[in-house]
């Protein structure tokens, strides 16, 4: 098995909105397991235990089992971010947060350092950046309109 880097998130019972959430963005294979799936008491019966959403180059997890951080999740949140050289891709799944409610911090747009970059915040309180490098075709900033 190769090494490879996989978003987990935690979430205090809404992991299984943010999940099919997520799948209605990147697409992908969802599956959910429930903490009576695995006979676990003392647990939400229709709690998730596990969840995990395979799409095309990556994987997101999450679960319901840790509560929330009575500072709330804001202070121990990790940002997820999407590097690549694929603009139509990350500008769907970029669109695909935006259409569907989430906050832009930055909209994708080329930035100084030649990238086209942007930053959104879902409804959980997940940032998600948007990194693409953006080889000379992109002149002007034409693929991003």
């Amino acid at each position: 098995m190769s090494t490879s880097l996989v978003v987990y998130i935690s979430f205090a019972g809404a992991a299984r909105e943010a999940m099919t959430f997520y799948q209605s963005v990147f697409g992908g294979e969802l599956t959910i397991n429930t903490f009576s799936d695995f006979g676990i008491p003392d647990a939400p019966a229709d709690g998730v235990m596990h969840a995990e959403l395979r799409a095309e180059g990556f994987t997101v997890m999450g679960a319901d089992g840790f509560d929330e951080p009575a500072q709330g999740w804001g202070a121990s949140r990790t940002h997820a971010a999407f590097m690549s050289d694929e603009f139509d891709r990350v500008r769907g799944f970029y669109d695909g947060f935006v259409e569907r409610g989430a906050e832009v911090k930055q909209p994708l747009e080329k930035q100084v350092w030649g990238d086209f970059y942007g930053e959104v915040v879902d409804p959980w309180g997940v940032a998600w950046m948007f990194n693409v490098a953006a080889p000379g075709g992109w002149a002007g900033g034409a693929a991003a309109d």
